[in-house]
């Protein structure tokens, strides 16, 4: 298929004398969607927003350069517990007055904008999904806008209820504030192409307790495509209200995504895949934003019903995937899976890259949850070959892979390259189990530094696979430290602070973003934090920081730390009289009490990270305790709740300092621990420290367990 692409290049900066103003294009909303939960103006526009689904809002928009952004929500108190506006790479901290949000974006881009944390079903989510300015649009002239016009059937501003049945050689036109409450559906049909800024919203008749929405028919997905051929859908938004999954395809190849969105959101959370093929494939997807309730991409030979024989039934191959240059999001499951138990299917040639994963999923469905998961049983016989994944930016994510098999030929050859975890650690370790070889990790970032071996993952390998290589990535051999530094000591506001990459490289230029909304070059910057508010406007004091060196012709590298900034440190206490390796641990009729001393090793902030699946309390010294999230069960009748991070950050004085930790009752769930059987996870980041477990010798109590 060919297509012609435009080229919208985006300014970096704030517009200068002589250069022409900002377009920016929003279309008007249906009374029957619109919303004023949140007010927009961009550039001095205003709009109400789109409610789309669940507890999520959108908002379609037209732009070809940088533009001032406001969002205004309905509550006054709406951001007081802070705000957080992803993809970390743009590097945005809004300017925050009440119920008011400001901030700039460089061009057509497409965000999430919430409250910290807020990445389940269940959250309020903000979507500003930025387009360049539409290249074509059909001539309408004085008939009904609706009605075919030069060989284009034309749906104008407005709400239509109707599937769009796509017959072979059409030529569709959604204009930018048409609403379509339907489907679209390309049943064993060719050759059509769909354009336009318009939107399909699909809330189908699926049971919200039921799993129906794997059932392969038109009408039941908000995209469905039954062996279909060169199908090409540009610029329009795919929005589910019902449990179902979201583009299904079957036996269908040739298809291009091109600045599609698709969202799904549902309260029960759950059987709401962004896209998935039954078999087929030669797809591209491009520039796209996909937030699912389930998987992001799945890819099955077949999917029939959920009996054994059902299940058992061989699957077509499914070949020559490119996802490239979008945003992709998750409540639950995974970024990417691949197989079933009972599936027997062939997969290969699958390229992704230059990708944002702005929320992954938490918990797990007998495994767990990761960017990439390919699962079966001793009844499948799947063949997974030729996965490429590189330039990927991961936020907010469980695991890298869990890749599990038990009958060969099982997978090969799946090649990970310049990867970044972006301001984070995996919440569970990977896995490789079975006939899995061929797995390489070639330039993968995790808590700030390249790994080199199965514990800086860490990655867990058994049942016959083979040990993953490990390699430097796009920044080269021999000069594996890409990663950054900064001058020790306590940082106050209007501090200026050293940063400094540890091993610059010849020919490599450096970008640093401080999380405060600044940024600069160099090797060797200094910067000052205006405030302790933190990154994410929530009083830590935590900002991310963020280094992405850049060559060209190379990926970008991108290594992320946090700096801790306050205005009144924490003085130590005394040692412990008999200071016993370890915290003390207390059983109580709620649950379990850990207690004792951590002794910091130099002046400095820190943040101090207990990764547990069970609700949780944290102190350290007298500082307001911090509090686990909302539990969040796993799913597919897993025990168990789902591995979550508690975080407190502090400026705090060389030497010990009490932390207490209480633990209530439950399934335990703790996949790693660093201080006790059934304990959870305790790790720390601070000046020369990346985050890592806190060492046993830097844990203490006074006296034997009680």
């Amino acid at each position: 298929m060919t297509r012609w692409i435009a080229r919208v290049g985006l300014l970096l900066g704030c517009c200068s004398s002589g250069w022409a103003a900002t377009h920016v294009g929003i279309a008007p909303i249906p009374a029957e969607v619109r919303t004023d939960y949140f007010v927009v103006r961009i550039d001095g526009r205003s709009t109400p927003v789109v409610h789309a689904a669940s507890s999520y809002y959108l908002l379609n928009f037209d732009v070809d350069g940088p533009a001032t952004v406001e969002v205004r929500a309905a509550d006054a108190h709406y951001w007081d517990r802070g705000v957080e506006i992803q993809p970390m790479r743009y590097g945005i901290r809004p300017v925050r007055r009440g119920a008011t949000i400001t901030f700039r974006i460089p061009g057509a881009v497409k965000l999430s904008v919430a409250r910290p944390g807020d990445h389940f079903a269940d959250a309020e989510m903000l979507f500003l999904l930025g387009s360049p300015p539409d290249s074509w649009k059909p001539e309408a002239g004085s008939r009904k806008l609706e009605a075919k016009t030069a060989g284009v059937r034309y749906y104008g501003p407005g709400v239509h209820r109707e599937d769009i049945e796509a017959q072979s050689g059409d030529r569709i036109y959604l204009a930018a504030g048409a609403v379509v409450f339907g489907s679209l559906n390309f049943w064993q049909v060719h050759d059509v192409r769909v354009e336009g800024r318009g939107m399909i919203i699909h809330d189908g008749e699926q049971d919200p307790l039921g799993d129906e929405g794997w059932e392969h028919k038109p009408g039941w997905h908000c995209i469905v495509m039954d062996h279909a051929n060169n199908i090409e859908i540009d610029g329009i938004t795919c929005v589910v209200r019902s449990r179902t999954w979201q583009v299904q395809m079957r036996s269908s190849r040739g298809i291009g995504f091109y600045n599609v969105n698709v969202i799904g959101g549902e309260e029960h959370d759950a059987n709401q895949d962004g896209l998935d093929w039954l078999g087929g494939g030669d797809t591209t997807v491009r520039n796209c934003f996909i937030r699912a309730s389930d998987d992001d991409f799945a890819m099955e030979g077949n999917w029939d019903g959920y009996t054994d024989d059902e299940m058992r039934v061989p699957g077509e191959d499914v070949t020559n995937i490119t996802v490239e240059d979008s945003v992709v999001s998750t409540s639950i499951s995974n970024t990417v899976r691949v197989g079933w138990p009972k599936k027997t299917f062939r997969s290969a040639h699958v390229t992704m890259r230059n990708l944002d994963v702005i929320h992954s999923g938490f918990g797990g469905c007998v495994v767990p949850f990761g960017f990439l998961e390919m699962w079966s049983d001793n009844v499948g016989v799947e063949s997974h070959t030729d996965f490429r994944f590189s330039n990927i930016r991961v936020e907010d994510f469980y695991s890298l892979m869990q890749i599990r098999l038990v009958n060969p030929p099982g997978a090969q050859g799946i090649v990970f390259s310049n990867i970044a975890a972006m301001d984070g650690v995996g919440m569970v370790p990977s896995v490789l189990e079975g006939p899995v070889r061929g797995v390489a990790l070639d330039g993968v970032w995790l808590a700030g530094k390249i790994a080199t071996k199965d514990a800086d993952v860490p990655v867990e390998v058994s049942g016959g696979a083979v040990e993953p290589s490990y390699g430097p990535g796009s920044y080269g051999s021999g000069m594996l430290d890409a990663s950054w530094d900064y001058s020790p000591g306590l940082v106050r506001p209007g501090q200026a602070v050293t940063f400094r990459v540890i091993a610059p490289a010849l020919g490599w230029q450096y970008e640093w973003l401080f999380g405060d909304g600044t940024r600069s070059v160099g090797a060797v910057v200094r910067h000052a934090f205006p405030d302790a508010q933190g990154t994410l406007l929530d009083g830590s004091g935590r900002f991310r920081v963020l280094l992405r060196a850049m060559r060209v012709g190379q990926d970008d590298v991108w290594v992320s730390r946090g700096v801790v900034v306050g205005a009144r440190p924490i003085a130590a206490g005394a040692a412990p009289a008999a200071g016993v390796a370890g915290l003390a641990r207390i059983e109580t009729r709620r649950g379990t009490e850990y207690d004792g001393w951590v002794r910091i090793p130099a002046d400095g902030g820190y943040t101090m990270t207990l990764l547990t699946s069970r609700r949780a309390v944290m102190a350290v010294d007298d500082l307001p305790a911090v509090e686990s999230p909302e539990l969040r069960i796993q799913v597919c009748g897993s025990m168990g709740d789902a591995v979550q991070p508690v975080r407190l950050s502090a400026l705090l004085r060389a030497g010990f300092h009490r932390i207490r930790i209480e633990l209530d009752a439950g399934v335990e769930n703790e996949p790693q621990s660093n201080f006790g059987d059934g304990a959870p996870l305790l790790m720390w980041e601070g000046p020369g420290i990346l985050p890592e477990a806190v060492p046993g010798g830097m844990l203490v109590h006074a006296g034997a367990d009680r």
